[in-house]
């Protein structure tokens, strides 16, 4: 194995104590969360007292200050286990960045230790029905008059939708221009107006909350505009995306790593012929070009995860590195199910879970399509 030299002992410490955390309060009620829709708010609170939530965040509004080597911790244990429906990741490093980058100091000592201490759930409203990656072409306007804006539309696929106490949802304020017309508005999901839609059957990740919502002639005070001025969001968003794409191929990394390992134990243990299915070369040359392949990415994604650190994270390359390890995800979880045979397409079997919930990680943060674009652009 290939060593990983930016996580140290301490970071192996909390490490273990975020495996034992989820291994104890998630894992035995994940299956019936996938029935229900949704986890469970206590998971939430509990996971904000041992300080798994937002722990990049200063120690003046709540935080630990820590860099985000300690969030990767977090959101790689979980897709290791395969805890798809905890939404921790968008919550604490793109929902929690947000406000601390472009809020007022208000809205930070408003917001921040809620979302710290597991009190308030956080999302991030941008695709709607008719946009999907195109965010220049969003239709939900918030339009100002007199001493409020009037917030009208609609969002789909919102992660963490149902449990949400507060949502960024962008906008346009200005409807007739494109990206210089986009801002972005915290909205509370008390404000009357705001109503939280079907909570959304999807192949995958069937334990994570994820929602249509709805605004209709939402007032929302001038202050709840998140940056110093109107026309800001389309910047605040590309800002912001590099480290979303990171985290999507953090946690793809994991998930890989996790299913090679659970199908390198089944084919030891599983009989064909009268010998372990790990003693045909096809399983063999198979599983060796998986770990190849994994291999290769995991160092790419913690190269990524260096520059981040670096603050030298540019859009080209979180992109290239979304589409690929989503990509190699895709693969590998299709090698391992075909290797767990019939087995790897029940869903008691792990396996099959995270061939299900790794086909959204080539849509989400941008499809990968709108990846190869942007690469493209830069060349």
């Amino acid at each position: 194995m290939i060593s990983r030299p930016l996580f140290d002992g301490e970071l192996d410490a909390f490490r273990d104590n975020v495996k034992r955390f989820l291994e104890q309060e998630a894992a035995p009620h994940h299956a019936r969360w996938e029935k229900e829709g949704q986890v469970s708010r206590e998971l939430w609170r509990h996971a904000g007292e041992l300080g798994f939530l937002c722990p990049t965040m200063p120690e003046e509004y709540g935080g630990t200050g820590a860099d985000f080597r300690y969030s990767t911790v977090v959101m790689e244990e979980i897709s290791r286990q395969g805890l798809s429906g905890i939404g921790f990741s968008l919550h604490s490093d793109i929902v929690a960045p947000y406000i601390l980058h472009y809020g007022t100091e208000d809205q930070k000592h408003r917001y921040l230790p809620k979302l710290i201490s597991g009190e308030m759930v956080g999302a991030i409203a941008m695709t709607e029905p008719g946009a999907g990656s195109d965010l220049q072409g969003v239709k939900t306007s918030a339009i100002k008059q007199g001493d409020h804006y009037v917030l009208n539309g609609s969002k789909t696929f919102i992660t963490n939708g149902q449990l949400a106490d507060l949502v960024i949802v962008v906008a346009k304020t200005d409807p007739g221009e494109g990206a210089k017309g986009t801002s972005l508005f915290l909205v509370e999901a008390s404000a009357p107006g705001f109503e939280k839609g079907q909570n959304l059957e999807k192949v995958g990740m069937k334990a994570q909350d994820t929602s249509e919502l709805f605004f209709q002639d939402v007032k929302l005070p001038l202050d709840s505009l998140l940056g110093p001025r109107e026309g800001q969001g389309f910047f605040q968003l590309m800002q912001e995306l590099p480290q979303e794409r990171l985290l999507v191929g953090l946690t793809a990394m994991a998930a890989c790593e996790a299913a090679f390992e659970w199908t390198l134990q089944y084919v030891k243990e599983r009989k064909a012929f009268g010998k372990p299915i790990l003693a045909f070369q096809n399983t063999r040359f198979k599983l060796a070009e998986l770990k190849a392949d994994i291999t290769a990415g995991r160092t790419f994604t913690d190269r990524c995860l260096e520059m981040h650190l670096e603050k030298k994270l540019d859009v080209p390359t979180a992109a290239m590195l979304k589409q690929w390890t989503t990509d190699l995800q895709c693969k590998v979880m299709d090698e391992c199910v075909q290797l767990h045979g019939g087995y790897g397409y029940m869903w008691e079997y792990p396996i099959a879970r995270a061939w299900a919930d790794s086909r959204v990680q080539r849509i989400y943060a941008g499809t990968n399509e709108i990846m190869k674009e942007i690469v493209a652009r830069s060349l």
